[in-house]
């Protein structure tokens, strides 16, 4: 098998930054491919902790004007993947969250911050290292969006492109007068550049010239054809539907693993799923729960936010009071929802619990403690919690969308293949249909037989990159065979 040289770029990369799952994805991504004869590389900011995770990096290049001051590119290896990073401290030597100051306000410089980043795969893309010169330039989410328009406007040889939208809701708009600073040519502010309704996007330029377009499900690939769920760019991307695909996301399942899992209370597998009641004993305990064996015991970990469906899930406290349910909560976002559950759990100790914020422990102990795991989304490209629920036995409830339609498998049917059901899904999304959906999934919860089934059969999907990664492998081969051509 010919060996495929790509060079993924992105704004964050687990295990060294993350903020979401983008990080997931493009840390688990490197080691699924070399299974099938790619060789890839990652180009990522020079923030402080990625500066710290590659102390014995080699540099690669200097050079000493670069959007506002010196540079260096470095590269090395983590945790078994390959990174070059961009070294702007005047761009990234900055604490805290990679896209917001402590005030949680956005960089004032994003613009130029996640320009230069994808100017800078755009030049290893056209042979800056010559050491790693890419067949293929991988760009995921808006961040990186400059890096096909860069391409593109260079006008001499180059690599084939990826753009990958992991979230159409976040599309990296800048005013018109960041054309000059973001060095792209004059003429390509049109309806067939980088303008979008008078400003710049970074997402729409790398939707406009990427030779493929992935999104990280095949029905969210559907759902932003739409003018709703396409944000604004549904037209561009019915246009360009012949080269759009959706492939689905994995989970790296070294990482989770209920067999293997030291951050869970007892590891277990679903040849003994009775030890998941130790977890969720300690889970209960964690939380200021009851020590309640009986009743489901619903986990989420979320944003909270309005995409994310968590007013809805909000609204039907009363459902999980009624019902006899607990609810464990981990997350945090808007005010009002943070402000709106830490008021549930005050009310209604004992039954209802929140931790504002993100732990990634205590992530897994849900998993592990979980006896349903809820997603309500009004939009999911992907998740990615669903498919850890799975694999720990957590049986999902989830919302008819996006990769969640496409990953879970109703109680009511089976699927296209066959597949055993797997979970319970609602929609349309309203708070009724979730509140149906939780009374449902609370009366298998007690028919032990059903339960159990619907835990085995989760736990027996394929949630890894393993097949997932040869449909992007299989891509990367298609655009050099049609770049050849």
């Amino acid at each position: 098998m010919t060996s495929i040289r790509v060079l993924a770029v992105a704004s964050e990369i687990y295990p060294i930054i993350k903020t979401g799952g983008l990080a997931d994805v493009t840390g688990a991504l490197p080691s699924a491919l070399a299974a099938h004869g790619v060789d890839m590389r990652t180009l990522v900011p020079g923030y402080p902790s990625v500066i710290r995770a590659l102390p014995d990096a080699d540099e690669l290049l200097r050079w000493p004007e670069f959007f506002g001051g010196p540079i260096r590119v470095l590269g090395g290896a983590r945790d078994g993947f390959d990174l070059f990073v961009l070294d702007a401290p005047h761009l990234y030597d900055r604490p805290g969250n990679p896209y917001l100051t402590s005030e949680g306000h956005d960089w004032p410089d994003n613009g130029l911050r996640f320009a230069a980043l994808s100017r800078m795969a755009a030049e290893i893309g056209l042979g800056a290292i010559p050491s790693f010169v890419p067949d293929i330039v991988h760009a995921h989410d808006w961040q990186a969006g400059l890096a096909p328009a860069y391409l593109h406007y260079a006008d001499r040889p180059r690599p084939g492109t990826v753009m990958t939208i992991h979230n159409m809701a976040y599309q990296g708009k800048f005013p018109y007068e960041m054309l000059g600073p973001f060095g792209l040519p004059p003429g390509s502010f049109n309806i067939h550049g980088v303008e979008y309704y008078g400003s710049i996007s970074l997402l729409k330029a790398g939707l406009q010239f990427a030779d493929r377009i992935t999104t990280v499900s095949p029905t969210y690939a559907q759902e932003i054809q739409s003018d709703e769920g396409g944000m604004g760019l549904g037209g561009l991307l019915r246009e360009r539907s012949g080269v759009l695909s959706g492939i689905l996301n994995g989970i790296d399942t070294s990482v989770w693993n209920p067999e293997t899992d030291t951050h869970i209370a007892y590891r277990f597998s679903a040849e003994d799923l009775p030890f998941r009641a130790a977890n969720k004993a300690a889970l209960q305990r964690q939380f200021n729960l009851d020590p309640s064996p009986d009743s489901l015991l619903l986990g989420v970990i979320s944003r909270l936010s309005w995409q994310k469906g968590l007013d809805l899930l909000l609204q039907n406290i009363p459902t999980v009071l009624g019902e006899g349910m607990q609810l464990a909560l981990l997350g945090s976002g808007d005010s009002d929802l943070q402000e709106g559950y830490k008021a549930a759990a005050r009310a209604h100790p004992g039954r209802i619990a929140a931790v504002i914020g993100y732990d990634e422990i205590l992530a897994h102990l849900v998993q592990a403690g979980s006896d349903a795991l809820v997603v309500p989304s009004r939009f999911e490209p992907c998740g990615l919690t669903q498919l850890c629920a799975l694999r720990y036995g957590a049986v999902p409830i989830v919302a008819r969308v996006g990769g969640l339609e496409d990953t879970v498998v109703d109680i009511g049917e089976a699927d296209s293949s066959g597949n055993a059901a797997t979970g319970f899904k609602f929609g349309p999304v309203t708070s009724d249909n979730l509140g149906a959906a939780l009374r449902k999934a609370n009366i298998a919860f007690h028919d032990h037989v059903t339960w159990r089934r619907l835990q085995q059969s989760g736990m027996a999907t394929d949630v890894s990159w393993r097949n997932r990664a040869g449909q992007y492998a299989a891509l990367y081969r298609d655009i050099m065979v049609s770049r050849r051509v």
